[in-house]
């Protein structure tokens, strides 16, 4: 495994770097990136969460602001018919800075840039604030609220059912569908003493329901996943870890970088990335072997072995 490459910055722009060009710079600043997505003409779109806009990185390399105003946009999802899902609206605050929005979940089309409202109250109450969301092989979506302490599916535009709620789970974040369906997998990302940092795993139920819960990886007492993609083969590439403390309960024995985590549970890679904080990753390039990780104002890429899925 290569180490990863910084692709761009959103101090300056960058032009593409062969892999393992050069070892991933240390960066400051009070930018946030988050939520990857890959289009399937290579274009990664990708959230800044302190400035509100919705980055996107072209295949020649040209950086560009897709969309201002972002409702503080999140987590992203590029659906199979070229629509670009965004979660929105939850309050994000770090020192200094507390940004705010509709909470709601949004659908564009690339093509036409109409944009349609998934999801923006559960059975009349408005929601909290979407964070992250993932598709199974129906087309179905399925989407986390961290503040809010809930799962939720979406069937259709207004057609939204709540699928876990407290205190069955604490505080949901990365979110992520086996390529069978077969299950579900949620990230637990409480920084409370006591807190669940973990993966849950559940069994994914025809009807979009899920039962069993079991626990698939533990990243206490350390910084749980914060979002995670998923490759052909069923394997997790999940966002954890510290680099340094942050005034939480949260230790540094997780390190922090990618953790490959197999479908028995079991971590079998480690991508060390020099950055606070990692937030997520994606696959996307022509075979779906190139791994995308956001983290602080950079976003990174590194080749893989396994195709992962745009999920």
């Amino acid at each position: 495994m290569k180490a990863p490459v910084l692709l761009t910055s959103l101090l300056a722009l960058l032009m593409p770097l062969p892999l393992a060009a050069q070892e991933p710079e240390i960066a400051t600043t009070l930018t946030f990136t988050e939520g990857p997505t890959v289009d399937t003409d290579g274009s990664v779109y990708f959230t800044e969460i302190i400035t509100q806009r919705i980055i996107k990185l072209g295949p020649d390399g040209r950086q560009t602001t897709w969309r201002e105003n972002s409702n503080v946009a999140n987590g992203l999802l590029i659906d199979p018919q070229r629509r670009l899902v965004a979660c929105e609206g939850a309050t994000f605050e770090r020192p200094g800075v507390k940004v705010s929005g509709i909470p709601r979940v949004t659908r564009t089309d690339l093509a036409t840039g109409q944009m349609e409202i998934l999801a923006d109250n559960y059975e009349g109450r408005p929601l909290t604030g979407p964070n992250d969301v993932t598709i199974d092989s129906k087309g179905r979506l399925y989407f986390t609220e961290l503040g809010g302490a809930a799962v939720y599916r979406i069937d259709a535009p207004g057609r939204i059912a709540r699928i876990l709620a407290a205190p069955d789970v604490q505080n949901p974040n990365g979110i992520q569908v086996s390529p069978d369906d077969r299950y579900l997998y949620l990230v637990e990302a409480n920084q409370k003493a006591g807190g669940a940092r973990l993966i849950r795993r559940y069994d994914l139920q025809p009807d979009g329901t899920v039962t069993n819960m079991k626990i698939h990886f533990d990243f206490s007492p350390g910084r749980s996943a914060d979002g995670m993609s998923i490759d052909e083969a069923g394997n997790l590439w999940a966002a954890a870890g510290l680099n340094q403390l942050r005034g939480t309960s949260e230790t540094l024995d997780t390190k922090c970088g990618v953790h490959v985590i197999s479908p028995e549970g079991k971590r079998i890679q480690f991508i060390p990335i020099p950055e606070d904080t990692i937030t997520n990753t994606a696959f996307g390039g022509p075979d779906r072997k190139t791994l995308y990780i956001t983290a602080g104002k950079n976003l990174y890429r590194i080749r893989t072995e396994i195709p992962g899925l745009p999920r």
